[in-house]
């Protein structure tokens, strides 16, 4: 690649950035809505740190992210921006849509809240209590609903998406006789099998999550809009 042609895409990337985040602002009650979006996003790690204790298996994404993170020694937090730093390159040079101040609020604030939750709980709880599987079970399922519930709010919130979100749209765009539903699962099969070559460890609620997540998300989101 040339220094002009690099020069030229990396104009275009700070243009298209620039144009969406400045965008974004403008929109109605921005701040009320940032912090509710920053709120969404933190809970998400809450409830992924949660999900990573009980051992059942988090979300596609997180499970890729731990797999690697521990691989190459690095904490959660720090690869996942660096992963999702990589994948909005390549969701900006590809026309993506839907990016804002939510998506630069999910690219950091969910790793790394992992991070620091995982490390109250191993500081404050006795972690041998998880080793039984009631006890795991127990945590596993509010985690799993405030995790859906969080999801929902950020998604609803329409101050942007993540990345990794992002991506299915652009690829769905090229195939759109494929519907997006199935296309999305077939998405969240591949990391999850490119997760297990990096030693992640598969669970059942990492295999639902990828079956059912997008329409249970999309159907509470609609519940509480009703509600709100």
């Amino acid at each position: 690649m040339s220094e002009a042609k690099g020069m030229e895409i990396i104009m275009k990337i700070d243009f298209d950035l620039k144009g969406i985040l400045q965008g974004a602002v403008h929109k109605d009650r921005f701040w009320i809505r940032l912090v509710i979006v920053v709120t969404a996003v933190i809970m998400m790690g809450f409830s992924l740190s949660w999900l990573l204790l009980a051992d059942l298996g988090p979300d596609p994404y997180t499970m890729l992210n731990n797999a690697v993170s521990r691989k190459i020694g690095i904490s959660l937090g720090t690869w996942q921006a660096l992963l999702n730093g990589i994948l909005l390159v390549g969701v900006l040079l590809f026309g993506g849509r839907n990016i804002g101040f939510g998506t630069l609020a999910n690219m950091l604030l969910v790793g790394y809240s992992i991070d620091f939750f995982s490390w109250v709980w191993r500081k404050a709880l006795p972690l041998e209590i998880f080793g039984q599987f009631y006890v795991r079970l127990l945590i596993m399922v509010p985690a799993l609903i405030l995790f859906i519930v969080s999801a929902a709010v950020y998604m609803d919130i329409e101050m942007g998406s993540s990345p990794y979100d992002a991506i299915p749209f652009i690829i769905y765009e090229h195939f759109k006789k494929i519907p997006f539903r199935l296309l999305r699962i077939f998405y969240d099969l591949l990391f999850i099998l490119v997760a297990m070559v990096f030693g992640g460890k598969l669970g059942i609620v990492t295999v639902l999550m990828a079956f059912t997540l997008g329409p249970v998300i999309e159907r509470v989101g609609k519940m509480m809009k009703k509600i709100l």
